[in-house]
């Protein structure tokens, strides 16, 4: 069973890849985060409603575990809200 951490910090992605779901997305590809480099293999995609904002919600795994980013496209900010272990 997966522990789920909340983490709730800013993180960089350096790497997106591009998805055809019907249209063209974009996904995060490698995420940094405290030192350590993260590549996904897979994820979804979820647009939230923020007041007149959409974010952009990603749950992403490398395979082993998973992750939820947030992307706030008016900061152009990353947030990993949280992981599994």
């Amino acid at each position: 069973m997966n522990t789920r951490i909340t983490i709730g910090k800013e993180v960089m992605v350096p790497e997106l890849y591009f998805k055809n779901d019907g249209q063209l997305n974009s996904y995060p590809r490698r995420m940094e985060f405290n030192g350590h480099e993260y590549t996904f293999m897979d994820g979804l995609r979820y647009l939230v409603h923020k007041g007149k904002q959409f974010v952009q919600v990603f749950d992403m795994t490398d395979g082993r575990h998973d992750y939820r980013l947030k992307f706030d496209s008016a900061e152009h900010s990353w947030t990993l809200v949280d992981m599994s272990l």
